[in-house]
């Protein structure tokens, strides 16, 4: 008897986290979960972090999925909007190293044609598409659509499965860093009285 496959998919964001969890037996593919982590109500940007986190990590306890597919940020005009949105991925992505459980990252593009064809397609076809592959009753439909984007993460990943063609994917902390020395700095060992150099 094979054994189901579960995918986690998140759409991270500071306002809103969008996730959803297929469960994948050869080519059959079903629906666990999806929903969302509301943000709004909270103020302090390192608690809604702190809340990406912990809802993260009690996903990958309860429904003990083998990978992790996200969606990367897309490059905006907003610095600040920027920032915030990688700290919320880098949090998901934390939160699943913590785990080591192996992530993937998918761009925007890439997800919308994987599942419609097309990079130009909007967010309501996304999920109507999707709805229609998972057999979902339009009951069901969230009205947020973070919560299909974060399905879509997970629908894209399974298709592209056996053929990989994600961003980027990191297998724990020690892959991680070693693909990424660049953004990884080093502490240095100094003697008791001496001033670590700020410049290192």
């Amino acid at each position: 008897m094979s054994k189901e496959k579960i995918i986690l998919g998140i759409d991270p964001g500071t306002t809103i986290m969008g996730y959803g969890l297929i469960a994948v037996d050869g080519n059959k593919v079903r629906l666990l979960a999806m929903g969302v982590l509301d943000l709004k109500k909270y103020k302090d940007h390192y608690l809604k972090l702190q809340k990406i986190f912990n809802r993260t990590l009690s996903l990958i306890d309860e429904f003990k999925p083998e990978a992790l597919a996200i969606e990367a940020p897309f490059f905006g005009k907003n610095v600040q909007s920027m920032l915030k949105l990688g700290r919320a991925q880098g949090v998901a992505m934390s939160a699943a190293l913590y785990r080591n459980l192996p992530i993937t990252e998918y761009a925007p593009l890439k997800i919308k044609m994987a599942i419609t064809g097309s990079g130009s397609a909007s967010k309501e076809q996304v999920a109507d598409l999707l709805r229609r592959y998972l057999n979902i009753p339009a009951a069901d439909m969230l009205p947020q659509l973070d919560a299909t984007d974060g399905l879509a993460a997970a629908y894209c990943h399974f298709l592209q499965s056996g053929r990989p063609t994600g961003d980027a994917s990191y297998s724990g902390w020690k892959d991680f860093v070693s693909k990424n020395k660049s953004r990884v700095r080093t502490q240095q060992n100094t003697a008791p009285d001496e001033e670590p150099d700020p410049t290192t």
